[in-house]
């Protein structure tokens, strides 16, 4: 992986490169709770009748919330409206409780690169539909957002996108509450060498620790522990992160993992083949 300049001793120990948030983006207050103003992230987006379309979008202050946008699928706000986009956003309703209505600008629109990358292109729409899928509705995660946001801005050129996204996914979950312990063994308490993860209690353990039955055990990816990353790590932390967030987040709601996430491991696990 590149250098880590620039981050902190306990970033190179603990994972490698930490996503590091951007700066904070602070939202402008518009005059009642029916109306306000904020940057998001455009997560899906579906067809409303004839003209409009229903937007669902990541944004800073108010989580994952959803707004009608008037005029969704005229050739003038269509091309806004893609998954990955960033747009400076204005949601009004009569009540707090109702859908209401969008109102759009751009802000950062896709690297064109991004268009003839198949790899990266399937990591936004696992990014976006996983984020769609396991987040709760109107339920603010500024630090989740600031994480997505510079993931998005790497995504175009970053050579540890693939890792950066493990990482990801392994932020969301901690975000709703089931963090992983990669820190030291469960068993012996030792911060080296750990290389596999309980899939019921999400700790990690060391090498000697789990002989007696790590085919019970997840592997863990030595770049979330101050290694390097390669397509073989990659794949395994796909694994890992998916394993808890379906046991944990997905599974309760009778949800499964999303398709393009899915579609993105099987991509990843063809790139470790070669």
């Amino acid at each position: 992986m590149g250098s880590q300049k620039g981050y902190s001793p306990e970033a190179r120990r603990r994972g490698g490169r930490m996503l590091q948030p951007r700066r904070a983006h602070r939202p402008r207050r518009l005059a009642t709770s029916m109306q306000w103003s904020d940057e998001g992230i455009v997560l899906m987006v579906r067809r409303h009748g004839e003209a409009d379309a229903l937007l669902h979008a990541l944004t800073f202050e108010h989580g994952r919330h959803a707004g009608l946008v008037r005029g969704g699928q005229g050739r003038s706000q269509r091309p806004l409206l893609q998954p990955g986009s960033v747009l400076e956003l204005e949601w009004r309703a009569r009540l707090a409780e109702h859908l209401g209505s969008y109102r759009i600008e751009p802000k950062r629109s896709l690297p064109a690169a991004l268009l003839d990358d198949p790899l990266r292109l399937a990591a936004l729409g696992a990014a976006c539909a996983l984020f769609e899928a396991a987040l709760p509705e109107r339920d603010p995660h500024p630090r989740l957002y600031a994480a997505l946001r510079t993931w998005l801005d790497r995504l175009g050129g970053d050579a540890e996108w693939a890792a950066d996204y493990v990482r990801l996914e392994l932020l969301l979950l901690g975000e709703l509450g089931f963090a992983l312990d990669l820190a030291a063994c469960a068993l012996t308490g030792a911060r080296e060498e750990l290389a596999f993860v309980s899939p019921r209690s999400g700790r990690a353990v060391t090498a000697a620790a789990a002989a007696p039955y790590r085919d019970r055990l997840l592997p863990l990816p030595a770049f979330l522990v101050g290694g390097a990353s390669d397509p073989g790590q990659i794949a395994q932390g796909l694994r890992l992160a998916g394993h808890f967030l379906a046991r944990h987040i997905l599974a309760p709601a009778d949800r499964a993992l999303p398709a393009a996430r899915d579609r993105l491991a099987a991509l990843l696990g063809a790139e470790d083949s070669r």
